[in-house]
């Protein structure tokens, strides 16, 4: 069995070996820390803690399953995209933050599903466009391209670079057909 047909065979089962462990965890460190410098510089770090925790959610799709259907650059990018829209808008129309909150997960995840999208750090982007707040809210729809966007294209570029040198990691999925 070739180390690319191991890989996926041990993710299908929920298991990895050690090397695959370490990849994934690596991958992570060099995203957030990309991620950080981003999300820090638009909002501090305060109003960054929440974007920052949905970006941390999507740097475990992209390297510890790298060729999940939910890591893929469309549900990366239209997921936090859409979600960082809606969570803005509710900020922005509704007054009561409780019912805004909430009301924009539950609009994102409808959303994510009919765009075809789905990418379950998105529903956390739409909370923070909410609860991030006052630098978030003074932001308004600027935090849709930075830092939403600004994040989601890093850790996208970065995760194919990184995941590039191991053949068998490649991605996004369609990548791993070439070896």
């Amino acid at each position: 069995m070739s180390r690319k047909q191991e890989f996926l065979s041990l993710f299908a089962l929920g298991r990895a070996d050690h090397l695959e462990k370490w990849i994934s965890a690596l991958g992570g460190l060099v995203s957030l820390g990309g991620i950080l410098l981003i999300s820090h510089a638009s909002l501090g770090l305060e109003g960054a803690s929440t974007l920052v925790a949905s970006m941390g959610a999507s740097a475990v799709l992209l390297f510890a399953v790298p060729h999940g259907p939910l890591s893929q650059p469309w549900p990366l990018l239209g997921g936090h995209t859409v979600s960082a829209l809606i969570g803005i808008s509710c900020a922005k129309l509704l007054h009561d933050p409780v019912l805004a909150a909430a009301l924009a997960v539950a609009l994102a995840i409808g959303a994510m599903h009919y765009l075809n999208c789905i990418h379950p750090p998105g529903g956390a982007t739409a909370l923070s466009a909410v609860v991030g707040g006052e630098a978030v809210h003074q932001l308004g729809y600027q935090y849709l391209l930075t830092p939403v966007m600004f994040n989601a294209v890093t850790i996208l570029l970065i995760a194919v670079l990184f995941n590039y040198p191991f053949h068998w990691r490649r991605y996004p999925a369609v990548f791993r057909r070439q070896t």
